[in-house]
Protein backbone atom coordinates (compact mmCIF):
# COMPACT_ATOMS: atom_id res chain seq x y z
CA UNK A 1 0.00 0.00 0.00
CA UNK A 2 3.29 2.24 0.75
CA UNK A 3 4.90 1.60 -2.51
CA UNK A 4 1.38 1.98 -4.37
CA UNK A 5 1.00 5.45 -2.93
CA UNK A 6 4.38 6.81 -3.28
CA UNK A 7 4.38 5.68 -7.52
CA UNK A 8 0.73 7.60 -7.45
CA UNK A 9 2.84 10.43 -6.29
CA UNK A 10 5.61 10.82 -8.31
CA UNK A 11 3.28 10.48 -10.77
CA UNK A 12 0.96 13.08 -9.79
CA UNK A 13 4.57 15.70 -9.95
CA UNK A 14 5.57 14.28 -13.07
CA UNK A 15 5.54 17.08 -15.86
CA UNK A 16 2.32 15.95 -18.40
CA UNK A 17 3.72 15.88 -22.55
CA UNK A 18 0.93 17.65 -24.18
CA UNK A 19 0.98 17.12 -28.39
CA UNK A 20 2.04 20.90 -28.51
CA UNK A 21 4.11 21.35 -25.15
CA UNK A 22 7.47 20.75 -25.19
CA UNK A 23 9.93 18.54 -22.96
CA UNK A 24 10.99 21.89 -20.63
CA UNK A 25 7.33 22.92 -20.38
CA UNK A 26 7.42 25.65 -23.68
CA UNK A 27 3.99 25.97 -25.44
CA UNK A 28 4.37 25.79 -29.39
CA UNK A 29 1.89 28.11 -31.62
CA UNK A 30 -1.10 26.46 -32.92
CA UNK A 31 -2.67 26.95 -36.07
CA UNK A 32 -6.69 27.46 -36.39
CA UNK A 33 -7.89 24.92 -37.78
CA UNK A 34 -10.97 24.69 -40.04
CA UNK A 35 -13.97 23.14 -38.99
CA UNK A 36 -15.03 21.99 -42.28
CA UNK A 37 -12.47 20.48 -43.64
CA UNK A 38 -10.61 20.09 -40.77
CA UNK A 39 -7.21 21.68 -42.20
CA UNK A 40 -5.37 24.57 -40.98
CA UNK A 41 -6.90 27.96 -43.11
CA UNK A 42 -3.09 28.24 -44.77
CA UNK A 43 -3.38 24.94 -46.50
CA UNK A 44 -7.40 25.19 -47.20
CA UNK A 45 -7.31 28.80 -48.47
CA UNK A 46 -3.98 29.13 -49.86
CA UNK A 47 -3.43 32.61 -51.39
CA UNK A 48 -1.67 33.29 -54.72
CA UNK A 49 1.76 34.39 -55.25
CA UNK A 50 2.34 38.49 -56.09
CA UNK A 51 4.27 38.80 -59.12
CA UNK A 52 6.65 41.65 -59.04
CA UNK A 53 6.90 44.21 -61.81
CA UNK A 54 9.04 43.39 -64.86
CA UNK A 55 11.53 46.13 -63.35
CA UNK A 56 11.52 49.32 -61.93
CA UNK A 57 10.71 51.00 -65.82
CA UNK A 58 8.76 47.85 -66.79
CA UNK A 59 5.34 47.51 -67.95
CA UNK A 60 2.81 47.59 -64.74
CA UNK A 61 -0.80 46.56 -64.63
CA UNK A 62 -2.60 48.25 -67.43
CA UNK A 63 0.39 48.67 -68.64
CA UNK A 64 -1.21 49.26 -73.08
CA UNK A 65 1.89 48.54 -75.45
CA UNK A 66 0.41 50.23 -77.76
CA UNK A 67 1.92 53.09 -79.66
CA UNK A 68 1.45 55.89 -82.25
CA UNK A 69 3.68 55.06 -85.34
CA UNK A 70 4.57 58.58 -87.24
CA UNK A 71 6.86 56.99 -90.08
CA UNK A 72 4.28 58.97 -91.98
CA UNK A 73 3.65 61.74 -89.83
CA UNK A 74 0.23 59.80 -88.94
CA UNK A 75 -1.56 57.87 -86.56
CA UNK A 76 -2.35 53.80 -86.97
CA UNK A 77 -5.22 53.41 -85.77
CA UNK A 78 -7.04 51.53 -88.36
CA UNK A 79 -7.72 51.32 -92.41
CA UNK A 80 -7.25 55.39 -93.85
CA UNK A 81 -10.96 57.15 -94.83
CA UNK A 82 -11.64 56.68 -98.38
CA UNK A 83 -10.50 59.43 -100.86
CA UNK A 84 -12.90 61.74 -101.28
CA UNK A 85 -14.27 62.90 -105.19
CA UNK A 86 -13.12 66.21 -106.61
CA UNK A 87 -16.65 67.47 -106.65
CA UNK A 88 -16.52 66.74 -102.58
CA UNK A 89 -12.94 67.84 -102.25
CA UNK A 90 -13.69 71.74 -103.67
CA UNK A 91 -17.14 71.80 -101.65
CA UNK A 92 -15.47 70.38 -98.34
CA UNK A 93 -12.43 72.64 -98.56
CA UNK A 94 -14.59 75.79 -97.96
CA UNK A 95 -17.53 74.74 -96.49
CA UNK A 96 -16.16 71.72 -94.30
CA UNK A 97 -12.87 72.42 -93.98
CA UNK A 98 -11.80 70.31 -91.11
CA UNK A 99 -13.29 66.77 -92.06
CA UNK A 100 -11.92 67.50 -95.29
CA UNK A 101 -8.79 67.69 -94.30
CA UNK A 102 -8.71 65.04 -91.82
CA UNK A 103 -9.22 62.73 -94.57
CA UNK A 104 -7.60 63.85 -97.16
CA UNK A 105 -4.34 64.96 -95.06
CA UNK A 106 -2.82 61.42 -96.92
CA UNK A 107 -3.74 61.52 -100.39
CA UNK A 108 -2.27 63.54 -103.17
CA UNK A 109 -4.51 65.78 -105.53
CA UNK A 110 -2.29 66.46 -107.89
CA UNK A 111 -5.22 66.56 -110.52
CA UNK A 112 -7.60 69.22 -109.26
CA UNK A 113 -4.90 71.35 -107.80
CA UNK A 114 -3.15 72.11 -111.37
CA UNK A 115 -6.39 72.31 -112.84
CA UNK A 116 -8.00 75.27 -110.31
CA UNK A 117 -4.42 76.64 -110.06
CA UNK A 118 -4.02 77.32 -114.17
CA UNK A 119 -8.06 78.23 -114.30
CA UNK A 120 -7.61 80.66 -111.32
CA UNK A 121 -4.94 81.89 -113.29
CA UNK A 122 -6.10 82.93 -116.58
CA UNK A 123 -8.77 84.60 -115.06
CA UNK A 124 -6.95 86.69 -112.10
CA UNK A 125 -5.67 89.12 -114.48
CA UNK A 126 -9.42 90.50 -114.94
CA UNK A 127 -9.20 91.30 -111.07
CA UNK A 128 -6.35 94.08 -111.87
CA UNK A 129 -7.87 97.20 -113.80
CA UNK A 130 -4.61 98.13 -116.16
CA UNK A 131 -4.42 94.23 -116.96
CA UNK A 132 -7.65 93.90 -117.62
CA UNK A 133 -7.77 97.22 -119.59
CA UNK A 134 -4.94 95.56 -121.90
CA UNK A 135 -6.84 91.78 -122.05
CA UNK A 136 -10.13 93.52 -123.64
CA UNK A 137 -8.55 95.67 -126.34
CA UNK A 138 -5.96 92.83 -127.64
CA UNK A 139 -7.25 90.28 -130.25
CA UNK A 140 -7.81 86.72 -129.73
CA UNK A 141 -4.93 85.25 -131.49
CA UNK A 142 -2.68 87.49 -128.94
CA UNK A 143 -5.28 86.92 -126.05
CA UNK A 144 -4.92 82.92 -125.96
CA UNK A 145 -1.29 82.56 -125.60
CA UNK A 146 -1.47 85.51 -122.75
CA UNK A 147 -3.75 83.85 -120.57
CA UNK A 148 -1.69 80.48 -121.42
CA UNK A 149 1.09 81.86 -120.07
CA UNK A 150 -0.58 83.43 -116.98
CA UNK A 151 -2.05 80.25 -116.40
CA UNK A 152 1.10 78.54 -116.12
CA UNK A 153 3.12 80.79 -114.38
CA UNK A 154 0.34 80.80 -111.39
CA UNK A 155 0.36 76.72 -111.54
CA UNK A 156 4.20 77.32 -111.36
CA UNK A 157 4.32 80.39 -108.24
CA UNK A 158 1.16 78.50 -106.31
CA UNK A 159 3.14 75.20 -106.41
CA UNK A 160 6.68 76.65 -105.27
CA UNK A 161 4.88 78.58 -102.54
CA UNK A 162 3.16 75.79 -101.14
CA UNK A 163 6.54 74.08 -100.57
CA UNK A 164 7.87 76.61 -99.10
CA UNK A 165 4.85 76.38 -96.64
CA UNK A 166 5.54 72.48 -96.68
CA UNK A 167 9.00 73.12 -95.01
CA UNK A 168 7.98 75.71 -92.69
CA UNK A 169 5.75 73.35 -91.24
CA UNK A 170 8.47 71.11 -90.75
CA UNK A 171 10.66 72.87 -89.75
CA UNK A 172 8.52 73.84 -86.98
CA UNK A 173 7.87 69.97 -85.76
CA UNK A 174 5.26 68.95 -88.45
CA UNK A 175 5.27 65.23 -89.76
CA UNK A 176 3.30 65.93 -92.67
CA UNK A 177 3.63 64.81 -96.02
CA UNK A 178 4.31 67.03 -98.81
CA UNK A 179 2.26 66.18 -101.49
CA UNK A 180 -1.46 66.93 -99.63
CA UNK A 181 0.33 69.53 -98.01
CA UNK A 182 1.17 70.96 -101.52
CA UNK A 183 -1.88 70.55 -102.99
CA UNK A 184 -4.13 72.05 -100.22
CA UNK A 185 -2.83 75.21 -100.57
CA UNK A 186 -2.65 75.57 -103.86
CA UNK A 187 -6.66 74.68 -103.93
CA UNK A 188 -7.04 77.32 -100.81
CA UNK A 189 -5.42 79.90 -102.51
CA UNK A 190 -7.38 79.91 -105.93
CA UNK A 191 -10.73 79.03 -104.20
CA UNK A 192 -10.70 81.53 -101.63
CA UNK A 193 -10.22 84.44 -104.29
CA UNK A 194 -12.96 83.41 -106.38
CA UNK A 195 -15.81 85.49 -104.89
CA UNK A 196 -13.64 88.73 -105.21
CA UNK A 197 -12.38 87.82 -108.36
CA UNK A 198 -15.78 86.79 -110.12
CA UNK A 199 -16.97 90.86 -109.03
CA UNK A 200 -13.81 92.25 -110.05
CA UNK A 201 -13.94 90.88 -113.53
CA UNK A 202 -17.61 92.95 -113.92
CA UNK A 203 -17.05 96.19 -111.43
CA UNK A 204 -13.33 96.23 -111.83
CA UNK A 205 -10.74 95.90 -108.81
CA UNK A 206 -10.90 99.45 -107.48
CA UNK A 207 -15.30 99.02 -106.91
CA UNK A 208 -15.10 99.24 -102.84
CA UNK A 209 -16.73 96.08 -102.65
CA UNK A 210 -14.47 94.56 -104.80
CA UNK A 211 -11.88 95.63 -102.27
CA UNK A 212 -13.78 94.65 -98.70
CA UNK A 213 -14.44 91.31 -100.50
CA UNK A 214 -10.89 90.55 -100.95
CA UNK A 215 -9.65 91.60 -97.82
CA UNK A 216 -12.23 89.10 -96.35
CA UNK A 217 -11.29 86.02 -98.43
CA UNK A 218 -7.90 87.11 -97.47
CA UNK A 219 -8.59 86.80 -94.06
CA UNK A 220 -10.18 83.30 -94.48
CA UNK A 221 -7.93 82.27 -96.65
CA UNK A 222 -5.24 82.73 -93.89
CA UNK A 223 -7.68 80.45 -91.35
CA UNK A 224 -8.12 78.01 -93.91
CA UNK A 225 -3.99 77.99 -94.26
CA UNK A 226 -3.69 77.60 -90.67
CA UNK A 227 -6.39 74.92 -89.94
CA UNK A 228 -4.67 72.96 -92.82
CA UNK A 229 -1.47 73.14 -91.39
CA UNK A 230 -2.16 71.99 -88.02
CA UNK A 231 -4.14 69.26 -89.56
CA UNK A 232 -1.95 67.89 -91.88
CA UNK A 233 1.39 68.52 -89.98
CA UNK A 234 -0.22 67.81 -86.08
CA UNK A 235 1.22 71.44 -85.47
CA UNK A 236 -0.72 73.78 -82.88
CA UNK A 237 -2.45 77.16 -84.76
CA UNK A 238 0.58 79.40 -84.01
CA UNK A 239 3.15 77.49 -85.87
CA UNK A 240 0.65 76.24 -88.71
CA UNK A 241 -0.18 80.38 -88.97
CA UNK A 242 3.66 81.09 -89.10
CA UNK A 243 4.38 78.17 -91.80
CA UNK A 244 1.82 80.05 -93.88
CA UNK A 245 2.71 83.76 -93.27
CA UNK A 246 5.18 83.82 -96.57
CA UNK A 247 2.45 82.00 -98.90
CA UNK A 248 -0.86 84.80 -97.23
CA UNK A 249 1.95 87.65 -97.62
CA UNK A 250 2.48 86.19 -101.67
CA UNK A 251 -1.40 85.87 -102.24
CA UNK A 252 -1.85 89.72 -100.98
CA UNK A 253 1.39 91.07 -102.66
CA UNK A 254 1.00 89.40 -106.00
CA UNK A 255 -2.36 89.36 -106.66
CA UNK A 256 -4.46 91.22 -104.34
CA UNK A 257 -2.44 94.04 -103.77
CA UNK A 258 -2.82 95.94 -107.14
CA UNK A 259 -6.54 95.98 -105.96
CA UNK A 260 -6.64 96.37 -102.52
Amino acid sequence: MAGHRKKRDQGADAPHHYPHQGAHGQQYPQEPYNQAYGQPYAQANPQPPVQPYEGHHGPGPGYDDHHDDHAGGHHDDGPPPPRLPWKQLLTGIVFRPSPTFWQMRDYPMWVPALTVSFLYGTLAVFGLDNAREDILNTTTASLIPYLLVTGVAMVLGALLLSTVTHNLARQFGGTGLWAPTAGFAMLIMALTDVPRLALAVFLGGGAPLVQVLGWATWVFAGVLFTMMVGRSHDLPWQRALAASSIQLLALLMLVKLGTL
